[in-house]
């Protein structure tokens, strides 16, 4: 994975990767950036929630009133269910663990620019691997539910189609790669820009409206949107 790395001297606003410190492993030096940190911080913030929805839940009897944290969740669990199941119908249930899970991870990395973080989503390399990982479990679904049909079904309706049916395969995990990976950094841009250029006093009344649009109103979409397509690809493998 290769980053841009630069000094604390020349970053403003969260705009760049900047290496906190390196390391050589077998002749390479490999740097630790802003990037991993976030991304550290918010495994450990999935982990310590889902440890504490573990136990609450564990502890809960149908006799007791619910409390904030327990309504929180349940809520939160009955949106992704509904999400999941109005888009995937019948196969809802093997998949809504998969798209639960991607969808808390990447609207914490997208959430992170509200904390102060850098937002992993805006790096290439967290994004792909998102891509990669959902192109994968969709190739898998597709070979599983249409056995050698599957290969076939790249040659129609004509074999002539059979090269720009592969393209267009490819493309999936580039398209959701790039997609969350454009508009999040995208973000960032504008923020950092912002901060830069803009006096202090004109940034008091301001700033709050564009992390309110930037950072909440854009991760959220596009964390839906990555969801929405990545469900949308699968069903098409299952239903055809």
């Amino acid at each position: 994975m290769n980053y841009i790395v630069l000094s604390e001297s020349t970053e403003y606003g969260g705009m760049m990767i900047r290496g906190l410190f390196s390391y050589e492993i077998f002749g390479q030096k490999v740097w630790i950036t802003t990037t991993h940190v976030s991304l550290l911080i918010i495994v450990i913030l999935i982990l310590v929630l889902a440890f504490l929805a573990n136990r609450k839940f564990k502890k809960a009897k149908a006799e007791d009133t619910p409390g904030v944290f327990q309504n929180i969740l349940e809520l939160g669990i009955e949106k992704l269910d509904a999400m999941v199941e109005g888009s995937m119908g019948a196969n809802a249930s093997r998949f809504r663990n998969y798209i639960g899970t991607i969808f808390v991870f990447i609207i914490l990395c997208n959430l992170a620019g509200v904390l102060g973080l850098r937002s992993p989503t805006a790096d290439y390399g967290v994004t792909l691997p998102l891509g990669l990982l959902s192109f994968l479990l969709i190739q898998i679904n597709a070979f599983r539910h249409q056995k050698l049909h599957y290969f076939k079904s790249l040659a129609e309706p004509y074999a002539f189609l059979l090269p720009s049916n592969i393209i267009g395969e490819v493309s999936v995990p580039i398209s959701l790669s790039l997609r969350l990976f454009g508009n999040v950094l995208s973000g960032t841009m504008i923020l950092s820009l912002w901060y830069s250029m803009i006096p202090w006093f004109a940034k008091i009344p301001v700033s709050p409206f564009l992390h309110a649009y930037m950072d909440l109103f854009s991760g959220c979409i596009q964390t839906y949107v990555f969801s929405m397509l990545t469900m949308t690809y699968l069903s098409d493998k299952l239903d055809g």
